[in-house]
């Protein structure tokens, strides 16, 4: 579809935006965000949309730069966030891309683990009403089909570890800092 034409039926605008960890590939539907990846570099952009628009059964669109429609909310909050401006994003989500206990945790996440704090896998768990689902949690937290938005960075091991991270454990480093948890690196 060519980048001018307005979509007709289901519809995804989607976007590539610069930030501190990195390129961010930025989707979203008339529902609200639904996908956030990391390391979009444009080698990896088509890998990206294709699959998603497949998922999705919708027809993709990439407005021009400044004319976003659907992300330009996402893209101000997001800018305020890397700002260090914005402690909570306040943003409609569309969470198809996530079902059953991988999206309760994820709701649980997002509702009960504010900026600039922390919480382990296991606590999360029992959060969710799941307790001894630690290992669950931490699929649940590689499944995120909204990272930074939806927090998962603040979810670490138990006993003390930063834990893994879809985005590598240097952006989660990175994220924790802005956050105020990890200190800032000193070079």
């Amino acid at each position: 579809m060519d980048s001018t034409e307005r979509p007709r039926g289901p519809h995804l605008e989607w976007t590539v935006v610069a930030s501190d960890i990195g390129p961010l590939l930025l989707a979203a539907t008339p529902d609200g965000l639904v996908r956030v990846e990391f390391h979009a570099e444009p080698d990896r952009v088509d890998r990206m949309i294709g699959p998603l628009v497949s998922r999705l059964g919708a027809d993709a669109r990439r407005p021009a730069p400044g004319e976003e429609v659907l992300l330009a909310e996402p893209i101000r909050q997001l800018a305020a966030y890397f700002a260090g401006s914005l402690r909570r994003f306040e943003l409609p989500l569309d969470w198809r891309l996530s079902s059953g206990f991988n999206r309760q945790v994820l709701q649980e996440l997002d509702r009960s683990v504010p900026y600039g704090s922390v919480v382990g896998y296991g606590e999360l768990a029992a959060r969710a009403g799941q307790p001894g689902a630690a290992q669950a949690v931490g699929n649940a937290m590689g499944s995120n089909p909204l990272p930074v938005v939806v927090a998962c960075h603040r979810v670490v091991e138990n006993d003390g570890g930063i834990g893994g991270f879809g985005g590598g454990v240097e952006t989660k480093r990175q994220l924790l800092a802005l956050e105020g948890v990890l200190p800032q690196p000193l070079f």
